[in-house]
């Protein structure tokens, strides 16, 4: 189907970094994140109780697990006291007569101690000491230490399961919006224009239903969900060591900034070669592809030495920008953890002074730092995550680009139905082009009888295919009108005027499924006896009892016991099955042997007879029978007629004859 169409837009396979070790990926900005952000939202509205319920679920979950640090210190904090208490204790009992019992409630103040002994007891343990009874010998108090031990774990266990059930419910919430986003995109394929197909690749629109689609349903439960709890875990945990210290809080976060500004300056200068990086890739990519799709014509030209090369080229540019981005990135942990040392090292000075000062205890410590150890945790989370929705929000822009495309112009709400179609069609002066202001048929008139076969024929680029679009309603026209049985198809539903037509293309395309069901592709209840009398007269029948499961043998597109010609014969079975008014022939015998094409033939004269067909040829020998002939030129008819009246004109006709038979 040789036609002038819209140009495909080229675009580059897409690339990303190769090897191990920390990668820093280029992010995919969309081109307007607030409007695209804003439609994402809208999918979550449907879905509001289940949102709050797993927010509320990670809410928990960061709350558990942001206490248990403190809950740690306390139980720490119970260990250094009641060992403070023994050892005071055993130092008092050191120092006394052997053998005198003190009195119940005997404390430090009630014995007779040098002056200034007790202000050397650090005043965090002060209090305790000086009010310790002295007349028994403390003990490790297990109970409160399992005690602490239990509701922590306790803790542990229902933060697990909240995190557990969030997860649960969120993941569901996501894949629900997910599942609608390929609804709508089923849905909206079958209201574009073939125009839409035309001008966009295959892979593109490919990439967009399944990449895209794919990329926002496992990037936004990732973003989201963590985003969540990275937020709630960063708040909890600054407001945690706000109530333990206020002066150490401040001094751990003034580590922040400089860790920012160190990453920041990091990514700026690796960013750069990370993008080469993905560029370099996506020509290695390309070079690759393109290089084993024709080895056949390298090695007959002789062209290896220039591949090697090129291929050189590209890989020595894709080692310079890979090592420089993974070199750059890889400094980024390294100089986190020295900030972060000295945090920690600020920190333990600052809590020891306090401690020593009893303004702080020595549990309250432990709880600070695991809390400065926790905290780089949500914040890396966060930074990544803006990357994670940058990307999501662009996966999600073409997704929606995709559903926003003009789709068909809808069908008039009181459409016109043919109960006894006769086949008369006529052609009034149509006028179409596939771009503005580019008329690719030109004034196009024609009038076709009920049950004539008519050839269409011309050079590549005539607007042989394009009469046939037009008459099936693929494109509309510009202006002019085509008429099935005196009803203009404007006024009929597209998928009526389509279901008057069989119809056999030169590219032979099966559905996955068994041989039967391709068979029944436009008639899916039709018989098996209606199968095998439509695949024997295409002379397909014995074919098809050859292979181990005979009409339910599996195929799809790639198979590879079935030849091109098998394939052909196929879809003219399916043509028979659907048993349609009218017929559209696109070379369905080209990719045939000639003995094959004989059989074909007769074939198609029995399932021609009685209805109008359109059958579109270059070989000019198929179509000598034909009742009319339309030969087309620039858009136009130039010359219509039966072949004997057309090689009788002496005109454009017998030229193409002439030269097709001749080589002149």
């Amino acid at each position: 189907m040789a036609e002038r169409r819209p140009k495909l837009v080229n675009k580059k396979p897409r690339g990303g970094p190769m090897g191990g070790g920390p990668v820093q990926m280029t992010v995919e900005k969309p081109k307007n994140f607030r409007v695209s952000m804003g439609k994402l939202l809208k999918y979550f509205r449907p879905h509001k109780s289940a949102l709050i319920g797993s927010m509320l679920l990670l809410a928990i979950t960061v709350l558990f697990s942001i206490v248990s640090p403190k809950i740690l210190g306390n139980m720490t904090n119970q260990i250094v006291d009641d060992f403070i208490s023994i050892k005071a204790y055993d130092t008092v009992q050191a120092n006394l007569p052997a053998g005198v019992p003190l009195p119940a409630g005997t404390t430090l103040k009630d014995l007779p101690l040098p002056d200034g002994m007790l202000d050397k007891i650090p005043s965090a343990q002060k209090d305790l000491i000086e009010n310790l009874d002295l007349s028994q010998k403390p003990v490790f108090h297990y109970d409160k230490l399992a005690e602490i031990g239990l509701f922590l774990a306790a803790l542990y266990l229902i933060g697990l399961l909240a995190n557990y059930l969030g997860g649960w419910v969120f993941t569901g919430m996501v894949q629900k919006i997910v599942r609608k986003m390929r609804s709508q995109i089923s849905h909206k394929i079958n209201k574009l224009p073939i125009k839409y197909f035309d001008q966009h690749q295959f892979g593109d629109t490919l990439s967009r239903v399944t990449n895209d689609v794919d990329t926002v349903g496992q990037s936004l439960n990732q973003a989201v969900s963590q985003g969540i709890s990275a937020i709630f875990m960063l708040l909890g945990i600054v407001i945690m060591m706000f109530t333990i210290s206020w002066l150490m809080t401040l001094i751990a976060l003034v580590v922040l900034p400089i860790s920012f500004l160190l990453v920041g300056t990091v990514v700026k200068k690796s960013q750069k070669h990370f993008a080469a990086q993905q560029n370099r890739l996506a020509d290695l990519n390309g070079h690759i592809e393109e290089t084993y799709a024709g080895q056949q014509v390298v090695r007959v030209f002789g062209g290896q030495k220039k591949v090697e090369k090129t291929f050189g080229d590209i890989n020595q540019k894709l080692y310079v920008s890979t090592w420089k981005s993974q070199f750059l990135s890889g400094l980024m942990m390294p100089l986190m953890n020295i900030v972060s040392n000295l945090g920690y090292v600020a920190a333990a000075v600052l809590g020891g002074w306090l401690a020593l000062n009893g303004r702080l205890n020595i549990g309250d410590i432990q709880a600070f730092i695991q809390y400065m150890g926790q905290i780089n945790q949500p914040i890396s989370q966060v930074a990544q995550i803006a990357n994670l929705l940058q990307s999501t929000v662009a996966a999600a822009e073409r997704v929606f680009t995709f559903l926003e495309e003009a789709e068909e112009s809808p069908d008039p709400a009181e459409a016109i139905s043919l109960a006894r179609p006769n086949g008369q069609i006529d052609f009034e002066n149509v006028v179409f082009g596939y771009e503005t202001g580019k008329k690719v048929i030109r004034g196009f008139s024609a009038h076709i009888k009920p049950g004539q076969k008519v050839a269409i024929v011309g050079p590549t680029g005539a607007g042989k295919t394009t009469i046939i679009n037009l008459l099936m309603r693929f494109y509309e026209i510009d202006s002019g009108q085509i008429k099935i049985d005196g009803i203009n198809t404007k006024q009929m539903r597209r998928q009526e005027v389509r279901g008057l037509f069989g119809m056999v293309l030169q590219d032979t395309w099966l559905a996955s499924g068994t041989i039967a069901d391709n068979l029944r592709y436009g008639k899916l209840d039709a018989s098996e006896a209606e199968i095998e009398v439509a695949a024997k007269a295409a002379h397909v029948d014995h074919f098809v009892k050859s292979l181990p499961q005979g009409y339910q043998t599996p195929i799809d597109e790639s198979s590879e016991n079935i030849s091109v010609g098998e394939r052909q014969l196929l879809t003219i079975a399916r043509a028979m099955v659907a048993d349609a008014p009218m017929l559209i022939l696109d070379e369905a015998t080209s990719s045939v042997d000639t003995r094959t094409e004989v059989l074909i033939q007769q074939a198609m004269e029995k399932l021609m007879k009685n209805r109008t067909s359109f059958v579109i040829a270059h070989r000019l020998s198929t179509i000598a029978n034909s009742d009319l002939i339309l030969v087309m030129k620039d858009g136009n008819v130039v010359e219509q007629g039966n072949h004997r009246q057309l090689l009788r004109q002496n005109g454009f006709y017998a030229k193409l004859y002439k030269a097709q038979f001749t080589g002149k």
